[in-house]
């Protein structure tokens, strides 16, 4: 069984989406339900991962309507600690 991303290695990867326009400004990412079936992990990693991608100015959170990309990214590159 292989083992899982962790919530660092979705964040990267999502970034890597975002900035190559698999998802566009404005809109609206997969529920937490559909990325973490999408990642194969926890709901709750997916939690994490999206907070990584808010902190980095890439993704809003809307409460009650999901997480968007964001239409101003800010040039933050994702630490590579």
């Amino acid at each position: 069984m292989p083992i899982p991303m962790s919530s660092r290695q979705i964040a990267d990867d999502l970034t890597a989406r975002i900035r190559g326009h698999e998802y566009q400004a404005g809109e609206k990412l997969p529920t937490l339900k559909e990325l973490a079936d999408l990642y194969s992990v926890s709901v709750s990693t997916i939690q994490r991962a999206l907070e990584l991608t808010r902190d980095r100015g890439l993704t809003i959170g809307r409460p009650g309507a999901g997480v968007y990309v964001a239409e101003q990214q800010q040039d933050a590159s994702p630490s590579l600690s």
